[in-house]
């Protein structure tokens, strides 16, 4: 549930590997919102890639890598999972053939999310040992896992964004705006002040896709 995440942490959190945070200012668009994330996240997987490659063990950027996965990256799909997929399949129309596309970025999701967990496993253990090497079966995973991540961004950058920005309305994106700037601990932006709508069609179902990942690890 939502209720485990550390809401004040998240309204505060920190660079994570030179990567900047989003603000609350930021959800004046929250599907500028939702394409800033997508660019912090890509320039993750080149953490994650440089994190691999790097000879010697970063432990530094290892504990960020963790705490952008289990922190901000969870919280985005949340965002898309409960609020962004769910207004898409209420508005856009039959042509659009969005379904498909959304039933295979969530399938994606949840094999992301396994995955990522398995990365931070396997990042916070290496962390707790002597060594100061990365071991060969740690660093393919690491970076195939930041190649899917490209490919999905690309998906998501080049038709789910831009079919919400022709299909929700104004009263939609403010109501996401909203329920996005809820689950962080912000207040709304100003400007959207549009009454508040009910959760989109679909929500209840989607409540279900809880990642585990929206705990950090208690370890670091």
């Amino acid at each position: 549930m939502m209720a485990a995440l550390d809401r004040r942490a998240a309204a505060s959190m920190p660079d994570i590997g030179g990567i900047a945070p989003m603000r609350p200012a930021d959800l004046a668009d929250p599907l500028d919102f939702i394409l800033g994330d997508h660019y912090r996240q890509r320039a993750l997987c080149g953490q994650i890639e440089r994190f691999a490659a790097t000879p010697v063990l970063d432990r530094a950027l290892g504990l960020d890598i963790v705490a952008f996965l289990s922190g901000d990256m969870a919280i985005h799909v949340i965002d898309e999972e409960q609020d962004l997929f769910p207004l898409l399949r209420r508005s856009c129309a039959p042509e659009d053939e969005i379904e498909r596309v959304l039933a295979a970025l969530s399938r994606e999701h949840g094999d992301d999310e396994r995955t990522a967990q398995g990365v931070c496993d396997a990042i916070v253990r290496l962390l707790g040992q002597d060594s100061d090497t990365i071991e060969p079966a740690l660093r393919e995973p690491l970076v195939a896992f930041a190649r899917r991540q490209r490919r999905h961004l690309m998906v998501e950058n080049s038709i789910v964004l831009p079919l919400a920005r022709a299909r929700l309305s104004a009263a939609d994106r403010a109501n996401l705006a909203r329920r996005m700037a809820s689950r962080r601990g912000w207040t709304p932006p100003r400007g959207r002040d549009a009454p508040a709508a009910p959760p989109p069609a679909g929500t209840e179902a989607a409540a279900s896709f809880t990642p585990s990942l929206r705990r950090a690890p208690d370890r670091y």
